[in-house]
């Protein structure tokens, strides 16, 4: 008889806990789809085009550093084989002490239009990066009709800014940013890197979809086309001095004030080698996976409680239901709870076919990891719940206080 009610307990539980479960997946999983469909409309990826004439020094080209001398060549290298569309590469640097500036220096030997320029000292309510690209922006050429702003750590790929000017052009864009293709190394960063990857993907959906409202504009700082006529409107970067995401906050303010603003898929012209190491990535890319500084308290809950729902409950949960409908406790709603999160495990290993081109894959090195990803959801959806409970203290060694004051001493 104990044991009889014992298994009634259980019952009545795991189906409620089952109802309560798929009353948040289903229309999670609906808006879900809704996005996953509008990549059936988006832009193809970006593909190499010939310069035109009509491109000549239309480009002022932007690179924040400091202390990138370890990764910084083969953005420099990829920078050179851009041709006479780009006007000028400032390169912002700000104090490095690892030979960052020598590498430029020795790049402008061969290749003129690299300047190197060091930044003022960072004010009290700027964030580093924003700072320099500010700087950057305002020591360029006004000839130029187009600002692109570059990270340290890309790799351009041949043609990429005649490339994407001429598509920005053609399409009548005032922003663009791009999707690269990633670079990662060992079995570990293969396991972690796409599933924080996801997270992005199924907030905004695929690159080359426009957004349906400002508040849902996705950007990329990596590779960051401006009209500098738009930028002048903006005041710069000043709109996203104090964001940790300065590449999302200011496209958002930018498609606020009317601007076409676009996120395309760049995997043919554009790598990047972020972070060395999962520790670096967790670290790194995990701080601002949350977007915070762009989006309102709600928006940032609200994307969280959808993750749970989409990407990090339902492995665990088809292991838990699939477990209890084993043991006999079988009920309507715990088989539907089942077949819910059935389906959207099996959309998520599908969709590691979809994005496998957003990685480069010369280097195999660890690459089975890959297929074993959506297993890392539910720690990928954990990091951006820290970062949406966490104010960012440091970024590249930059340390800042509770009023964005930063160390004399510190480094981006």
């Amino acid at each position: 008889m104990d044991d009889l009610v014992s298994f009634d307990a259980v019952t009545v539980v795991s189906s409620a806990i089952a109802l309560l479960l798929t009353a948040l997946q289903l229309p999670a999983l609906a808006l879900l789809l809704a996005r996953l469909l509008k990549g059936a409309r988006r832009l193809p990826a970006l593909t190499p085009q010939p310069p035109t004439v009509d491109l000549v020094g239309q480009v002022s080209v932007v690179v924040p550093t400091l202390n990138e001398a370890a990764r910084i060549q083969p953005c420099l290298d990829g920078l050179t084989r851009q041709t006479y569309e780009v006007r000028e590469v400032i390169v912002v640097d700000s104090r490095s002490t690892d030979g960052t500036g020598d590498r430029v220096k020795a790049q402008q030997q061969t290749d003129p239009r690299f300047r190197l320029m060091t930044d003022d000292p960072l004010p009290a309510d700027w964030v580093g990066r924003p700072w320099a690209l500010h700087n950057g922006f305002l020591a360029s050429s006004v000839r130029s009709r187009w600002i692109l702003g570059v990270d340290a750590d890309t790799r351009p790929q041949p043609a990429l800014v005649a490339s994407l000017v001429q598509m920005a052009d053609t399409k009548g864009y005032d922003l663009v940013s791009l999707a690269p293709q990633f670079i990662l190394k060992g079995a570990a960063e293969w396991w972690l890197q796409p599933a924080l990857l996801v997270t992005l993907l199924y907030r905004f959906g695929a690159a080359g979809a426009d957004a349906d409202n400002p508040e849902r504009v996705m950007a990329n700082g990596q590779c960051f086309l401006v009209r500098r006529s738009l930028l002048e409107q903006l005041d710069g970067y000043h709109c996203a001095r104090q964001s940790f995401c300065d590449d999302v906050t200011l496209a958002r303010e930018a498609a606020r004030q009317g601007a076409k603003v676009g996120f395309w898929d760049g995997a043919k012209l554009l790598q990047v080698r972020m972070y060395d190491g999962v520790a670096d990535l967790w670290e790194g890319w995990g701080r601002s996976l949350d977007l915070k500084d762009a989006a309102t308290s709600a928006q940032k809950w609200g994307d969280l409680a959808f993750l749970l729902a989409v990407q990090g409950i339902p492995l665990l949960a088809l292991v838990t239901f699939g477990c209890l409908l084993v043991a006999g406790i079988q009920t309507p709603v715990l088989w539907l709870a089942f077949g819910v999160n059935s389906l959207l495990v099996a959309m998520r290993f599908a969709f590691l076919a979809a994005i496998l081109s957003a990685y480069d894959r010369q280097s195999r090195q660890g690459f089975w990891a890959y297929w074993l990803s959506p297993v890392a959801d539910p720690v990928a959806v954990f990091r951006i719940f820290l970062s949406s409970i966490r104010t960012p203290k440091q970024w590249r060694g930059r340390v800042y206080g509770q009023s964005m004051d930063p160390s004399p001493a510190d480094t981006r």
